[in-house]
């Protein structure tokens, strides 16, 4: 195993062992980044700061400062700042912004000594469920490059399976740092909102949904990632019943193959004890797409005059959204507002009731990276946003989220899980979550013969 094989946790335990120095740590993180990204399009820039960080790094550790992350290489997603990097938000209109200063999650990881290695692509404006734009290109799937990674998280989840790194920071406003490490077998965890600071940075197109998400091969990964984001401490798993849902009350359908694995994986929990009730709130006919205007109100609002300016510069679905922003009515962005309102007061509600709830992450594996949507889900057509069903509400509720990976398809592409508590019960969750995946593990034991 190379030190690029490693997680997060046990490299920096190296490193600060005096096992292996950050020198070396950033060495070998170039090395792999140059090999592989070319392939995978995952990154925008590779930091030509990174020899420098790591000798800056050096010193506090020589210093005797206490450094969690020591000489991690770490990939943060092209629209969150950097300072003196390129982060374009995937668009031309962007090409030439270079980041005033760091945002305030990229300087908490850069005190804990951690290594900048570059930015990751994703989605224009982060905003489409797969990672292809004008600017960058396709970015591809480490399992099976024929495939996406999805969106908007792209980039993050493309360099940590494809291994340049073993951390990155993405972004989720309705599920970007859930789908695509689903897609590629990958932890990715959506904290409550504002626990962990979200700026200073570009304007969000939607106020008050997203977040800034750890995305990891590990689960003590994202753990050690949260202690260094938001100060979270080690906690007990959440206590209460568990509630679980196939189709998170939505009537979504799901592939036969992540159905089977659903079905298994509950039916093992429930053998081993876990206190499981099968129950979804009730959305009142809320869906994703009630709240997807107000997606295209904030793209119009940041974006209009430009598009309007030049449009060929914009990537063509981006450009839709836009437009269609463009022609909405005030009274529909406020029914949209409603709407999420709702749908997080509903959420909300269940989470008293239910400890943590089960679905999952997707209702599909990855599909062809020339698509923007899989052509059907579950043997039926896929309608719009079908892929991205079962994630917006988190965001919608504030509340945290992770996705796990907990099973592939006969042709070995990931499935993910996804687990849900009430808000500030990030702790909980990540502890809960850690008590599942090892319950599947013994289930998964007991499989072999």
């Amino acid at each position: 195993m190379t030190l690029m094989d490693l997680s997060a946790t046990a490299l920096a335990a190296r490193v600060r062992a005096g096992e292996t120095t950050p020198t070396e740590v950033a060495a070998a993180a170039r090395a792999r980044a140059d090999a592989r990204n070319p392939g995978l399009n995952a990154l925008t820039v590779i930091n030509p700061s990174l020899e420098s960080e790591a000798a800056e790094v050096t010193e506090r550790l020589n210093a005797g400062a206490d450094l969690p992350l020591a000489g991690v290489p770490v990939v943060i997603k092209d629209n969150i700042w950097v300072k003196g990097l390129p982060i374009t938000q995937g668009s031309r209109l962007f090409a030439s912004f270079v980041a005033p200063e760091d945002a305030e999650a990229v300087r908490r990881l850069r005190v804990a000594g951690a290594l900048i290695l570059g930015i990751a692509t994703c989605s224009e404006f982060a905003c489409k469920g797969v990672t292809n734009t004008p600017l960058h290109g396709q970015t591809r799937n480490p399992v099976d490059p024929r495939l996406t990674t999805g969106g908007s998280s792209g980039g993050p989840v493309a360099a940590v399976a494809g291994g340049m790194a073993p951390l990155a920071l993405g972004t989720d406003a309705g599920g970007s740092s859930r789908r695509p490490p689903a897609h590629t077998g990958l932890y990715g965890f959506k904290p409550s909102l504002d626990l962990v600071p979200y700026g200073p940075g570009f304007d969000e197109p939607v106020d008050g949904i997203s977040v800034i998400c750890p995305i990891a091969r590990t689960l003590d990964d994202i753990t050690l990632a949260m202690s260094v984001l938001a100060g979270l401490p080690p906690a007990s798993p959440l206590a209460g019943k568990l509630a679980w849902s196939a189709d998170f009350g939505l009537g979504q359908r799901l592939d036969a193959e992540l159905e089977t694995a659903l079905d298994d994986a509950i039916a093992g929990l429930a053998a081993q004890g876990l206190p499981l009730t099968q129950a979804a709130p009730d959305w009142e006919g809320l869906d994703g797409g009630a709240v997807m205007p107000l997606q295209h109100a904030g793209l119009a609002r940041l974006h209009g005059a430009a598009w309007r300016a030049a449009p060929d510069a914009l990537d063509p679905d981006l450009a839709a959204q836009i437009e269609a922003g463009l022609a909405l009515s005030p009274s529909a962005v406020a029914t949209a507002r409603d709407a999420s309102a709702r749908m997080g007061e509903i959420l909300t509600a269940f989470l008293t009731e239910y400890s943590a709830l089960i679905v999952p992450t997707t209702p599909c594996p990855a599909w062809p990276v020339d698509q923007i949507a899989p052509q059907s889900i579950g043997g039926a057509p896929c309608a719009p946003r079908a892929h991205a069903a079962v994630t917006p509400q988190a965001n919608h509720a504030g509340c945290p989220a992770i996705t796990l990976p907990f099973a592939t398809t006969r042709a070995g592409l990931p499935l993910g899980l996804q687990l849900i508590a009430a808000r500030g019960q990030d702790a909980g969750l990540l502890a809960t979550a850690g008590t599942l995946m090892a319950m599947l593990a013994q289930q998964e034991q007991e499989r072999v013969p």
